[in-house]
């Protein structure tokens, strides 16, 4: 990869900040800014109705996306933000009264908040523990009862960054009938994913992280198997095979994931994630992988040498994807004191986390570090 030519991609990046703040919010690229500039002047000039370049767009993205997961582009459909996509897996299963899910603690509310919503229905629930940051597989296979209906677990922890092996857990959910649910928000991008070899039946992620593009944009995976046993609780014009017979009212819905997309799409967030996506199709998810590991490895390293405390600071290689929480005395202060030296992070739950991605680079972090030395002890 020539990291360099990334670099200049990246208009903040002459402006002397230093971003680790990924797991927040990614910054956008020129190239993204070209393409959004492209299509405003679409809509303000000519043709404004640009309908049939998003047609292309559309598919194109798609298409990209099913590349980063391993998927067939029918099978990936377009909302808001992942608690709506999750919402539409946790409101359109079958659920008993007394069927149980499988959450994990300390996740992002987004992967808590639509299943607990089935206690009105007697749904019931089996946290995993962590252990310094981490999950046990042991631990999961001790919840599981016969009335384990779903599990659903970030791929990446959005506090302790810790990356969860898919593929055994996956195995394990198929061994004993249970649905399998990922959020990728802070994954895709970062590491490899594929959904036919971990199993997943349900995948959710959002374009504004690690993908470095726009908010408002989100997207799910859904098995063709899954899609069969989902009673769709909303429906919309865009959700019939016949969408453009406007007066016709037959409620036929379409056979792949697009059924569940109701209506008018982000259509400037979906071309935004069509640009972002290049990058990591160019650059290979596995080179991508292996820069960010790399900056993961050394930034912790770093930090554990000057004295502070890590979340899963045993953690292996394989375990680890981007994110680097740590535990600072006088927290507010000393994050007070890095947005005043313009060095992007985020204070989350009494964390300091850092999340720098593949382009960032090693100087980088040794300037962090220098200026952490400077008011920590």
């Amino acid at each position: 990869m020539d990291i360099e030519r990334v670099r200049k991609n990246f208009p903040y990046l002459e402006t002397g900040i230093i971003y680790f703040n990924h797991s927040s919010l990614g910054p956008l690229s020129n190239s993204i800014i070209k393409r959004i500039n492209e299509f405003i002047i679409e809509r303000s000039t000519e043709p404004i109705d640009n309908f049939q370049t998003f047609l292309h767009t559309n598919v194109s993205a798609k298409e990209k996306l099913g590349l980063l997961l391993n998927c067939e582009p029918e099978r990936i459909a377009w909302t808001d933000n992942v608690s709506n996509a999750l919402n539409i897996l946790a409101q359109g299963f079958k659920f008993n009264s007394g069927d149980r899910i499988i959450l994990f603690e300390n996740e992002f509310p987004s992967n808590i908040y639509p299943f607990l919503n089935l206690r009105n229905n007697g749904v019931e629930f089996d946290f995993i523990k962590q252990h310094d940051g981490k999950y046990f597989i042991e631990d999961i296979e001790d919840a599981i009862t016969d009335r384990t209906k779903l599990l659903s677990i970030s791929l990446v922890q959005f506090l302790s960054g810790f990356r969860a092996d898919l593929t055994s857990i996956g195995k394990l959910c198929k061994t004993n009938s249970i649905t399998f649910c990922v959020d990728a928000i802070q994954g895709a991008g970062v590491v490899p994913i594929d959904v036919k070899k971990s199993q997943i039946d349900f995948i959710a992620g959002g374009a504004q992280k690690w993908l470095m593009s726009l908010q408002g944009t989100s997207y799910f995976y859904i098995g063709e198997e899954l899609q069969s046993k989902i009673q769709q609780k909303h429906v919309g014009w865009t959700s019939v095979n016949d969408a453009w017979n406007l007066t016709q009212y037959d409620l036929s819905l379409r056979k792949d994931a697009s059924k569940f997309q109701t209506g008018t799409l982000n259509t400037i967030g979906i071309t935004a994630l069509d640009e972002s996506l290049n990058l990591f199709i160019e650059n290979g998810i596995k080179n991508i992988e292996k820069r960010i590991v790399e900056n993961t490895v050394y930034f912790r390293d770093k930090l554990k040498d000057n004295g502070v405390k890590i979340i899963m600071c045993d953690a292996q290689e394989a375990q680890l994807a981007g994110i680097i929480s740590c535990i600072i005395p006088e927290i507010e202060k000393t994050f007070a004191q890095l947005q005043k030296r313009r060095i992007n992070c985020s204070l989350r739950q009494g964390l300091i986390r850092f999340a720098p991605h593949f382009y960032n680079t090693k100087d980088e972090i040794d300037f962090v570090i220098n200026e952490l030395k400077q008011f920590i002890r």
